[in-house]
C-alpha cells in the first residue's frame, strides 16, 4: 500500500476509535453497529433514538472481570439500567450498585440476586431503606451520621444488615467540579479531615443490627489518571488500621468506587484499566503489609466505562442556520435526551451518516430543539459544508447518563432505546408518547 493509503486508513481508524468495536463503514457514507445500519434504525424507529451494542457492553464487562479477577466488580446502575442491561451484567458475572428503590426493584424483579447489590445514596428515603431490607440487599452504604440510627431502627431488634461507611478521603479528581466527590465540602460521605468518619465508626459498631463490613469511597467521575485512586486507597487503608487499633475490628472489604474516565472524542485520554488494576493491587498489598492488616476484598463500581462507549444517539437535522459567521445545525433532540453538555460541558463528536458528502468541512454547533440558549449538544465540530435538513447525525459514546438523565422538558418525550447485535435490532425501551405524558394528568 502507498503511504497515502496507509495514512487514510489510520485516519479512518482514529475517527472511529470512540465508536463500538463492531462499527463498520457502509457504502454511501453509512455506518453499521452490531451489524445493523444506523440509518435503517432511524428509519424503523424514528429519531431521536438511542442504539446500544449488546456485544460491546458484554465485552467491557468481561474486560473488567479479567482485569480484576479477585475483586467484586459492581456495575453502577445510575449510568443506564433496563431489564436487558440487568440480564447482561448478571450473565457476565458482575454485581450491581444502585441508588434508589426504583433501580433496586427493577433489578430484582428482572432476576438479579439482591445479595449481589449495593445500595448507595446521600439521602435515602424511607422507601429506599424499606425496599432494600425487604428484598435483602447485600450492602447498604451509610452516607451520613443521621442514617445510622434510622437504618438500625428500620432493621429492627431481631434483624441484621451488612453496611459499609462512605468516606471522603480528601482527594480531588474528576473532569468537572460538579462530578468531584472525593473532597471536603460536598454532599457525599463522611470526612477524614474533620473526624466525622472516625466518629461514625463506634456508632455503627454500637448497633447490633448492623454489621460493618468495610469502607467505601468514590472520588469523582471521568477520571483518566491512576494516581488519585492510589492515593485514596492508601488513605482508606490507613483508616482501616486506625479502626483496628481503636476498636479491635478488622474490616474485610474495601470499595474504591468508580468514575473511570472514557474518551468521548478521538484523541482524548481514557483511564488505563490494566494500569489501574495493577497499581491498586500493588498498593493494597503494600499498604496492608505496612499496617499489619490482612488484605481486604476489593470492590470497584464502573458504570460509564461499561455503558458509555456501547451507545450511539441518532438525530435528524431539522434546520441549518448560518448567521453572524456561525453555522447552527439544529436536530430533533437536545437537552431533554442529553443534558450533560449543559450540566458540565461534555463535548461530543457527531458525524453525518446515511449519505456521502463531497463538500468541504465547516465548523458548526449542533444544537437541540429546546427553548434554552444552553441547549447545545456539540460546539465547534466539523461537519460537511452541505449539511442540510433531513440529514442524520450520529453521536458516539451515548450509552451512559443519556436516557437515565433524560427529562420531559417541553413535553417532547424521551427517545426509545434499541439494542443491536448479530445483525439484528430489537426495541428495549419504547418511545415516550404524548399519551404517556398526558396520562399523568389527573386533575384540572
Amino acid at each position: 500500500m502507498t503511504t497515502a493509503v496507509l495514512s487514510d486508513l489510520a485516519a479512518g481508524a482514529a475517527e472511529l476509535s470512540v465508536w463500538p468495536a463492531s462499527t463498520t463503514r457502509l457504502p454511501h457514507g453509512g455506518l453499521a453497529v452490531g451489524g445493523v445500519s444506523l440509518a435503517e434504525v432511524a428509519d424503523r424507529f424514528d429519531t431521536p433514538v438511542y442504539v446500544l451494542d449488546e456485544g460491546e457492553v458484554r465485552a467491557r464487562c468481561r474486560t473488567y472481570r479479567d482485569a480484576f479477577p479477585d475483586a467484586d466488580v459492581l456495575y453502577a446502575a445510575k449510568a443506564f439500567l433496563s431489564r436487558a442491561m440487568v440480564h447482561w451484567v448478571a450473565e457476565e458475572g458482575l454485581g450491581l450498585d444502585v441508588c434508589s428503590a426504583g433501580e433496586l426493584e427493577l433489578a430484582v424483579t428482572a432476576g438479579f440476586p439482591a445479595d449481589r447489590i449495593v445500595l448507595h445514596g446521600n439521602a435515602k428515603s424511607p422507601r429506599d431503606i424499606a425496599t432494600a431490607l425487604r428484598l435483602g440487599v447485600g450492602r447498604i452504604v451509610i452516607d451520613s451520621p443521621s442514617e445510622i440510627a434510622r437504618l438500625a431502627a428500620a432493621v429492627g431488634p431481631g434483624g441484621h444488615q451488612k453496611v459499609m461507611l462512605r468516606i471522603v478521603p480528601g482527594i480531588s479528581a474528576g473532569a468537572h467540579e460538579k462530578i468531584r466527590t472525593g473532597t471536603d465540602g460536598q454532599k457525599f460521605g463522611l470526612s477524614l479531615t474533620d473526624g466525622s468518619a472516625q466518629h461514625a465508626v463506634p456508632r455503627i459498631l454500637g448497633q447490633p443490627q448492623l454489621e460493618l463490613t468495610g469502607l467505601h469511597c468514590h472520588i469523582g467521575s471521568q477520571i483518566t489518571d491512576v494516581k488519585p485512586y492510589v492515593s485514596a486507597l492508601r488513605r482508606m487503608v490507613g483508616l482501616m488500621a486506625r479502626i483496628r487499633d481503636a476498636h479491635g475490628v478488622v474490616l474485610p472489604e474495601l470499595d474504591m468506587g468508580g468514575g473511570h474516565g472514557i474518551a468521548y472524542r478521538p484523541g482524548e485520554p481514557a483511564l488505563d484499566l490494566t494500569a489501574l488494576a495493577r497499581r491498586l493491587r500493588a498498593e493494597l498489598t503494600a499498604s496492608c503489609a505496612a499496617a499489619g492488616l490482612p488484605v481486604p476484598r476489593l470492590a470497584i463500581e464502573p458504570g460509564r466505562a461499561v455503558a458509555g462507549p456501547a451507545g450511539v444517539a441518532v438525530y435528524r437535522v431539522l434546520a441549518v442556520k448560518r448567521t453572524a459567521g456561525q453555522v447552527f445545525v439544529a436536530v430533533d433532540g437536545g437537552m431533554s435526551d442529553n443534558p450533560r453538555p449543559a450540566l458540565y460541558g461534555v463535548r461530543y463528536a457527531p458525524r453525518l451518516i446515511g449519505r456521502h458528502s463531497g463538500a468541504g468541512p465547516c465548523t458548526a454547533t449542533v444544537v437541540g430543539r429546546h427553548c434554552e440558549a444552553g441547549d447545545i449538544l456539540a460546539a465547534g465540530v466539523e461537519l460537511p459544508g452541505d449539511v442540510r435538513p433531513g440529514d442524520l447525525l450520529a453521536v458516539p459514546v451515548a450509552g451512559a447518563y443519556h436516557l437515565s438523565m433524560a427529562s420531559g422538558y417541553n413535553l417532547v418525550g424521551r427517545p426509545p432505546l434499541v439494542a443491536v447485535g448479530g445483525g439484528t435490532a430489537r426495541l428495549l425501551i419504547r418511545r415516550e408518547t404524548l399519551d404517556d405524558l398526558r396520562s399523568r394528568e389527573v386533575g384540572d
